[in-house]
């Protein structure tokens, strides 16, 4: 038993010091070899702080934080898309089935929906003008304004402070009070828009086929580029990468980044229009629906289709949550599938059937187990068990944010805001280094010793045809000249013109200094302060 305890604690201590290998922000201080007694102190006191923030952090990882997330379970011959949300929400414990409503709307649908990143707040665009900023989670109503204007989409921007609407002209951009603050004349008939939040860009695309991108921080528009495919009503970003992917009418899908004029990507994804797309937050899946009744699952990696479903009507919206789950919805019925991208499945994870009208489009809330639903009737959300990742990082998003909290990762956003040129298919290709061919190399190697030595030629030229002025510049032969006449050595043209008078400059310093009695150690240069 002694020998069985002494082998158990080290492989538990082990065992502690791999769970908080995790939560470590760097490596360790090594204060062995500073000499300084009190800054070897101090590092020693703050190393043994971190270390006890990481333990800590790892003990309420064990309980806090679950290994595996939750999910449906069937027994026996029951099926999970035979469970209906009113079972599920009877189930549940009272704070999850509070999640689960239905907003009964139907004169201003359809509508519209977005969600901030951290999935606390909601943002409803209805169709007829309606504009309404929620705090869904605690039921609390934040702005409510009418445009009387049509209204085609709307989204957040960096955080749930300004939101962004394309309505029936100019895209707008109003504060969570519900005023107006800004009218971006240049984007005219958009009927989709994305924020990129790392870049601050307002990207929107409509009727007119131009899709742009603009700096919400300066105003500044960065590109707006011509598709050349008609009218497009379908865009959706990568979160990977940051490029645009947009649906055509021909059945093509495009990626587009504001860098070149052309689009970086042209798929044949359907045999008829394009109807919605999304793509996975990792940017390694892609899902597209046409009209010809298909839903495509694609690997962006390779461009390449991997196995494709057929639904029973075109389907209209569909969208991927946070741990890969697809939903794709049509008419007034929505199906969840579960591992839909990485393999073909026999039969749907959930299904749901609205009440009342159709979908306009819906949406996975971030870190939640809920699917948003915008349609003809109003707004309603499902419950969807093991859909979205229940731990955050608050320095991504923080749905429990404070003011001040809020204030400082705004600074901290826009001082690690990226540049529009950093938008590329392979975000790894930035920090890759273009090694040159070794010919080159030594082409280039060639030249500069070349250039070098000619260089050292002409400076060994220019020394060799100097002149020696050794001497000339010595202290005493300053002093020499300091004490010389001024009149003789700095003023030949005085001197000369002495002579022509018939007067000698010798003959008329003694003469002067005689009439002037002055005495005999004065230099000349102050003879002229003896004048009688």
């Amino acid at each position: 038993m002694v020998e069985d305890g002494g082998g158990a604690a080290p492989a538990a201590k082990r065992q502690k010091s791999d769970a908080a290998a995790k939560f470590r922000r760097g490596p360790e201080v090594a204060t062995r070899h500073i000499e300084d007694r009190k800054l070897k102190g101090k590092l020693r006191y703050t190393e043994r702080v971190v270390s006890e923030a990481q333990q800590a952090a790892a003990k309420v990882d064990e309980w806090l934080l679950p290994a595996e997330p939750g999910e449906l379970e069937a027994e026996g011959m029951e099926r999970t898309w035979r469970f209906s949300q009113a079972d599920i929400v009877q189930a549940v414990e009272v704070g999850a089935a509070r999640k689960a409503f239905d907003l009964s709307l139907p004169q201003l649908g359809p509508y519209s929906l977005a969600f901030t990143r951290s999935g606390r707040h909601m943002l409803l665009a209805g169709r007829k003008g309606h504009l309404a900023l929620m705090d869904w989670q605690r039921s609390r109503l934040v702005c409510e304004v009418q445009v009387r204007e049509t209204t085609h989409d709307a989204c957040f921007l960096h955080n749930e402070q300004f939101f962004a609407a394309a309505q029936k002209k100019y895209v707008y951009i109003y504060d969570k009070r519900g005023l107006e603050v800004h009218c971006l004349k240049d984007t005219t008939d958009a009927t989709r828009l994305e924020f990129l939040p790392h870049h601050f860009l307002l990207c929107s695309v409509g009727a007119s086929g131009v899709v742009r991108w603009q700096d919400t921080s300066t105003g500044r528009v960065v590109a707006a580029l011509r598709t050349k495919q008609g009218p497009c009503d379908v865009m959706r970003q990568n979160p990977w990468n940051a490029v645009l992917c947009l649906g055509h009418g021909n059945g093509t899908v495009t990626m587009w980044s504001p860098n070149i004029t052309t689009p970086a990507v042209r798929m044949l994804c359907h045999h008829g229009p394009v109807r919605s797309l999304a793509v996975d937050p990792d940017g390694r899946h892609m899902v597209t629906t046409g009209a010809d009744g298909q839903v495509k699952v694609w690997d962006i990696r390779t461009l390449r289709p991997l196995h494709a479903y057929y639904s029973p009507s075109p389907a209209d919206w569909c969208d991927i949550s946070q741990r890969g789950m697809l939903a794709v919805g049509y008419g007034r019925r929505v199906q969840v599938w579960k591992d839909a991208l990485a393999s073909k499945q026999q039969s749907p994870y959930m299904t749901h059937t609205l009440a009342a009208g159709t979908l306009r489009d819906f949406h996975f809330c971030p870190y939640e187990d809920v699917l948003a639903i915008g349609h003809s009737g109003g707004v309603s959300t499902m419950l969807v068990p093991g859909a979205g990742e229940p731990n955050y990082d608050s320095f991504v998003a923080d749905p429990f944010q404070t003011r001040k909290q809020r204030m400082e990762a705004e600074v901290h956003t826009l001082l690690d805001k990226l540049q529009p040129e950093m938008i590329v298919l392979d975000p790894g290709a930035i920090t890759r280094v273009v090694r040159e061919p070794k010919e080159v190399q030594k082409q280039r190697q060639t030249e500069a010793e070349a250039a070098n030595r000619a260089r050292m030629e002409q400076q060994r030229h220019k020394n060799e045809e100097k002149k020696p002025m050794k001497g000339k510049n010595k202290p005493t032969r300053r002093q020499r000249k300091k004490q010389a006449n001024i009149i003789e050595e700095k003023k030949p043209e005085i001197k000369a013109r002495m002579r022509e008078q018939g007067v000698a400059a010798e003959y008329g310093h003694k003469r002067q200094a005689e009439e002037a009695d002055v005495p005999a150690d004065v230099p000349r240069a102050l003879h002229r302060f003896f004048k009688k």
